[in-house]
């Protein structure tokens, strides 16, 4: 039992510093996906979402302390009755997210490591067993250090996570583990290569045949059956490959303009996916900024999924000289944890990307 505790310990205590880590590198990217559980069509807890960032906050750092405090065998008792709540609620959430298909992304790491529903699931339940076991092996969880040392060691810990986190709310993640990172194509993240697996369907055809009904089961082919059709139920059995960036479109009066923009030499991007919730106070930066760009040869366009009627406001308020485009709330908020935020691009390469409080980094 003593080996199965140190086990334990180790394996829980570096997943949970890793998870939490990950999520506090990017803690709005987090509280998008807590806001997807607060959805009507999951948990239906829509009071919740003003919350949601201070809640993604508060989430990640325990997780992280928790995590440190079992490694250092502080506090064992709280230690483990809290990481047996927080993973007894974590395992039923994502049964609950897997068995009615309501969450394909948990998020548990974030963007750096995408899980299935059914893997998060299964990741859970295999950390419910190891922390079950530290719950009824706590004797032999032991400090490594003197209790003033242990104090100074949780501390120091809570106090990084509150700077940490404190920076990347006012800049961007440290690191940008998605698919629209400086240096990446957008255009060559859309593309799928030659020879990327296929999706694979099954076919269940049901025939009636002399008054009786048959299922016969094929990939694809209309199966040869002396009978009279009546339906086929379609089950995808396996996924084929899905570019990294897709469902990305710059649409204006109905046209996607992706193509052409993408290609342009020098584009600025200026992205704000909800314009009612902008830090409006920064559009008069981004004016000043823009206007800069274009004596210099750029061409200037916002991206924002509100509407052109809130659009055409916040441009003749602020004296934006460029016009915005539509694009999916939800890919904008993937481009970018800033709201306005600017990007720079070189034929659909990403060259620069800032947030609001760092307009005066960018170099034109």
């Amino acid at each position: 039992m003593k080996y199965l505790v140190w086990i334990s310990r180790i394996v829980v205590g570096v997943l949970f510093i890793i998870s939490g880590l990950i999520k506090l590198n990017d803690p709005v990217g987090f509280s998008f996906k807590l806001e997807e559980y607060f959805s009507p069509g999951v948990l239906d807890l829509p009071f919740l979402d003003p919350m949601a960032l201070g809640i993604s906050i508060f989430v990640v750092i325990v997780e992280v302390i928790l995590g440190v405090l079992l490694l250092i065998g502080f506090k064992p008792k709280f230690t483990v009755w809290s990481l047996l709540a927080m993973i007894v609620f974590f395992t039923f959430l994502t049964f609950y997210s897997a068995y009615f298909n309501k969450v394909t992304d948990c998020g548990c790491f974030g963007d750096a490591i995408k899980l299935t529903p059914w893997e998060s699931f299964t990741k859970d339940v295999v950390l419910l067993v190891l922390i079950l076991i530290l719950f009824f092996g706590q004797k032999y969880i032991t400090p490594l250090f003197n209790t003033k040392t242990n104090w100074i060691v949780g501390g120091v810990a809570l106090l990084a996570c509150i700077v940490f986190a404190n920076h990347v709310l006012n800049h961007l993640p440290s690191v940008d583990f998605r698919p629209y990172k400086i240096g990446a194509n957008i255009e060559a993240g859309m593309t799928v290569p030659e020879g990327a697996p296929e999706p694979i369907y099954e076919y269940a055809w049901r025939f009636n045949v002399n008054g009786k009904e048959e299922i016969i089961v094929t990939n694809g082919d209309y199966p040869t059956v002396d009978g009279e059709f009546v339906d086929v139920e379609t089950t995808q059995i396996q996924e084929g490959y899905e570019p990294p960036i897709h469902d990305f479109t710059i649409e204006k009066d109905g046209q996607n303009f992706a193509s052409e923009l993408l290609n342009e030499e020098k584009l600025v991007m200026v992205i704000a996916y909800d314009l009612a919730k902008s830090n409006y106070e920064a559009f008069s930066e981004v004016a000043q900024v823009t206007a800069k760009a274009k004596q210099k040869g750029y061409k200037v366009i916002g991206m924002s999924a509100s509407n052109d009627e809130l659009a055409n406001q916040v441009e003749q308020q602020y004296n934006l000289d460029f016009d915005f485009y539509f694009t999916d709330e939800t890919a904008l908020k993937t481009i970018v944890r800033s709201n306005p935020a600017i990007l720079v691009l070189e034929r659909g390469t990403i060259q620069q990307k800032v947030h609001y409080n760092d307009i005066d980094e960018l170099s034109l």
